[in-house]
């Protein structure tokens, strides 16, 4: 975990920067200067071009990280013509889904015209947008199978927020009108595309010139990338839509002031699962690398500890949000309005936990060669996603959403742990992971019960009393109990 643990530390460091400034950014600007309308706009355009652009890299993604490895020499930096492939393929993705947005404009139109028809007012903005995102992305995995995942990460979580940050702001003071906005959101992930490929390129000498002796040298490694490649394709129609599913419901069925206060509980839950961005971009190349060579111990050393120390630090950061709750939305400009999603950040916060402990479970699955299980447990999400959703949201709203990412996950992720544990057969949880749980269990029957018998009725004093003793005593615990040794090693130098 030497390399994971400070690549992942700078990745987080720079990550909760981003943070910071999408706190001022969320927080104290749009929810100050902006209407909820507007900013379930700018939510569901995003939305729409992640997703967009997760089907436009036709699985190239993950194909970067799992073959890597088959085609560097590991006694030369040379990669035979492999990042030509990596850029090229994304680049018909995009022309063919956007063949297919624009055919299905008059549908989406009607499906989203009766409750939100601004979205529908820029409909094609979209496609720009899911261009750069999509470059942004594939420039940030190549630079992170060369193991630089530091400033990519500060791109996607710093740069890009610094520059949303001057968008709204320029909004606010009328500086910008809405199509400027909009505009805006486009030059903004354009930049963030354009530093990503300057810093590939100084990363070393990138050669794009394919080198067809090399495929022709070794057809069943192609034959292997290109139905790998292929499978991935399907599989991500359905697990790339299930993400932006509510969002896209609540938009639809609700209109887009719910999916403002939506898209704000969605940010506040997604914190819970900063750490795992950094982790999993790291641990990835390491844990394609160990399942390329058949070395199950360092597999199972790698999942149990990521799993792990993901839970406890992810578990912290949800009750942090959540022993803070009330406080949070008093603190908020127009907090009246969403503190009506209050109920819908825990949820939330549930969910990411899951998904931040887990993803490294389905990670192992796609590089492995029982990647095709994916494919159905993908459809499995899918399916009940959208019938959560559809039905969920009608009677429930926000809530009925947010139980419907969360019960939708939940099996998924449940499904690929199942699938995991019998592929491999080694333990991809330990004890710490289930002691790590109950202490998590623990110290929200202790905030329950301070809340019942304890009150106090300052509400600054309240909420920032209880965060510090729960959590104090939860961490001390997590550190004399050595639930993280990786984490104990990093906090030992610190000791006076």
């Amino acid at each position: 975990m030497g390399v994971i643990a400070k690549q992942s530390i700078r990745g987080t460091i720079v990550t909760y920067l981003g943070i910071a400034v999408g706190i001022v950014t969320t927080f104290f600007v749009l929810t100050r200067f902006l209407t909820a309308e507007e900013i379930g706009l700018a939510r569901v355009l995003v939305d729409a071009a992640v997703l967009f652009s997760g089907l436009a890299q036709l699985g190239t993604g993950n194909s970067i990280i799992r073959f890597y490895p088959y085609f560097r020499e590991k006694s030369s930096e040379e990669d035979h013509g492999f990042f030509f492939w990596a850029l090229v393929v994304p680049f018909f993705g995009f022309l063919l889904f956007t063949t297919l947005y624009w055919a299905c404009h008059v549908p989406l139109s009607a499906w989203f015209g009766d409750k939100s028809p601004l979205f529908v007012n820029y409909y094609y903005f979209v496609l720009p947008i899911a261009f750069f995102l999509l470059y942004q992305s594939i420039f940030e995995n190549t630079c992170n199978v060369l193991m630089h995942i530091v400033v990519p990460r500060a791109v996607r979580e710093l740069i890009i927020r610094l520059g949303l940050l001057v968008i709204y702001l320029l909004y606010a003071f009328r500086v910008l009108s809405l199509d400027g906005m909009v505009i805006g959101l486009c030059a903004n992930y354009a930049i963030a595309a354009l530093i990503n490929l300057c810093y590939f390129f100084s990363l070393q000498k990138i050669k794009l010139r394919p080198d067809w002796n090399f495929l022709r040298a070794n057809k069943p490694l192609v034959r292997r990338y290109l139905i790998y490649t292929g499978f991935l394709v399907v599989s991500a129609l359905t697990s790339t839509l299930a993400p932006t599913l509510s969002s896209f419901f609540v938009t639809a069925k609700m209109g887009l002031d719910s999916t403002g206060i939506f898209a704000i509980a969605t940010y506040m839950a997604v914190m819970v699962s900063v750490p795992c961005r950094s982790v999993a971009a790291i641990a990835a190349p390491q844990l394609s690398r160990a399942i390329k060579e058949q070395n199950n111990t360092e597999c199972a050393t790698l999942i149990q500890q990521v799993t792990n120390n993901l839970l406890l630090i992810g578990g912290f950061i949800l009750l942090a949000i959540w022993f803070n709750i009330d406080l949070i939305f008093h603190i908020l400009p127009n907090g009246g309005t969403f503190a009506t999603a209050r109920n819908v950040v825990l949820i939330l916060g549930i969910s990411q936990l899951v998904v931040a402990t887990f993803t490294i479970c389905l990670t192992a699955l796609n590089y492995s060669r029982y990647y095709a299980f994916s494919l159905l447990l993908s459809l499995i999400l899918t399916i009940s996603a959208i019938v959560l959703n559809n039905y969920l949201v009608p009677l429930y709203g926000m809530e009925g959403a947010a139980w419907s990412n969360l019960l939708s996950y939940g099996t998924y992720f449940l499904l690929i742990y199942i699938t995991v544990r019998l592929s491999f057969r080694f333990r991809l949880l330990n004890r710490r992971w289930l002691y790590t749980l109950l202490l998590l269990v623990a110290l929200v029957v202790l905030n329950m019960l301070w809340q019942r018998y304890l009150p106090i009725t300052n509400i600054w004093i309240d909420s920032i009393l209880r965060s510090v003793v729960l959590l104090g005593f939860g961490a001390l615990i997590a550190y004399v109990a050595k639930l993280s040794p990786e984490i104990n090693a990093l906090l030992r130098p610190l000791r006076i």
